[in-house]
């Protein structure tokens, strides 16, 4: 099967290119990073760089091709409402017209269970539950994207949507990367009261959710997928672990949910008005990530798309841990050898003291 995947250069997509190539399809890759775009290339993969809000080049992306996994978006607490307009809702109905008029069998298309937040705690959300207002530009945009995709499912186009939660695994670099960033230089306490259950999303999980809607019956189009992996951990637990492996300190102090809030809303007021282009130390959304309870029911997906999870939050976080220590140490490694090639360059560079012919002359009598 000829697949498209867009958003191939990312955490998600590009795991989603690299398993479907392995298995055998014939896999056309686009994404914005032209240097990982090369590495799909010499993995064997074609890769096209394109921008997928231009619907003649979405367009020439969809032509002769048998389904399209849509990972690619702008994903982000933060940022110009426009830019998540275009990345989030254009590229998205551009991308959705253009498998309509090549009569692309299968749209699977990846959205976020970050439309569940704002309510605070909340416990086995299922997909038809009441969304709340959303958080921020990223859930707005992410909630009218999916009416896009809903839409065509209606005009007959097979599209499968997925929301997967919290995708971690080696190589990420944004959900507990960016957590430990703010732990490591001590600008993280526990917000809340530290006891807030969650679920997580091992990339394997993830990649093997998508492969079952692409070959899920018909009979499963036009509907919305939670994904995790079914299981629920204690937030705080995870990252405090996570600090003794990885030999970071641990959140100091602590900062009430009620505070945190007030504190996100209040700064979110002042960036906006003054500097809209830099994110807040701590955002709305921050806080619900950070201190709320949020655990999904995936029995839908189990049901419908026989979706079993195959790595446990377990072996993820090892997994994860393995990785990040083998970047550790390649860290280490490189700015040693940064530091000694420095210290021999000052030492042919340096200028040798003067000394007379005379003392020379009398040195060697």
């Amino acid at each position: 099967m000829r697949i498209l995947v867009t958003g191939a250069t990312g955490f998600l997509g590009g795991a989603v290119a690299h398993t479907l190539h392995k298995k055998g399809h014939d896999v056309l890759a686009t994404g914005r990073d032209a240097a990982r775009g090369r590495a799909l290339e010499h993995a064997g993969m074609s890769f096209r760089s394109a921008d997928l809000a231009d619907r003649g080049a979405a367009r020439a992306l969809c032509q002769d091709v048998d389904a399209v996994v849509h990972c690619a978006a702008l994903s982000a607490p933060w940022g110009p409402k426009p830019a998540f307009v275009r990345a989030n809702v254009a590229a998205t109905g551009a991308v959705v017209a253009a498998c309509q008029e090549a009569r692309v069998a299968r749209l699977v298309h990846l959205s976020s269970p970050s439309l569940y937040m704002g309510a605070g705690d909340r416990e086995q959300v299922r997909e038809d539950d009441p969304l709340p207002p959303p958080i921020n530009h990223y859930a707005a945009t992410k909630r009218k994207a999916e009416l896009r995709v809903l839409a065509a499912s209606k005009q007959g186009l097979r599209c499968i949507i997925l929301r997967p939660r919290a995708i971690f695994g080696p190589g990420d670099t944004t959900i507990f990367p960016r957590v430990l960033r703010a732990l490591e230089g001590g600008r993280l306490p526990v917000i809340g009261d530290g006891q807030n259950r969650v679920d997580l999303t091992y990339l394997d999980n993830a990649v093997q959710a998508i492969e079952r809607a692409l070959e899920a019956p018909d009979a499963a189009c036009g509907q919305i997928y939670n994904v995790s992996n079914g299981e629920t951990v204690r937030l705080w637990d995870v990252l405090r672990w996570l600090c003794t492996e990885l030999q970071l300190p641990p959140p100091r102090g602590r900062l009430p949910r009620p505070a945190a809030a007030l504190l996100g809303r209040a700064l979110e007021l002042v960036h906006r008005t003054l500097r809209p282009q830099v994110e807040p130390t701590l955002t709305r959304y921050n806080v619900e990530v950070l201190a709320c309870t949020m655990t999904l029911d995936i029995t839908r997906a189990r049901a419908q798309l026989g979706y079993v999870p195959g790595v446990s939050v377990d072996e993820g976080l090892r997994r994860f841990v393995g990785g990040a220590q083998a970047a550790q140490r390649a860290a280490r490694f490189l700015r040693a050898w940064l530091v000694e090639g420095l210290v021999r360059a000052i030492s042919r560079t340096t200028p040798r003291a003067y000394k007379s012919p005379s003392a020379t002359r009398a040195r060697a009598r």
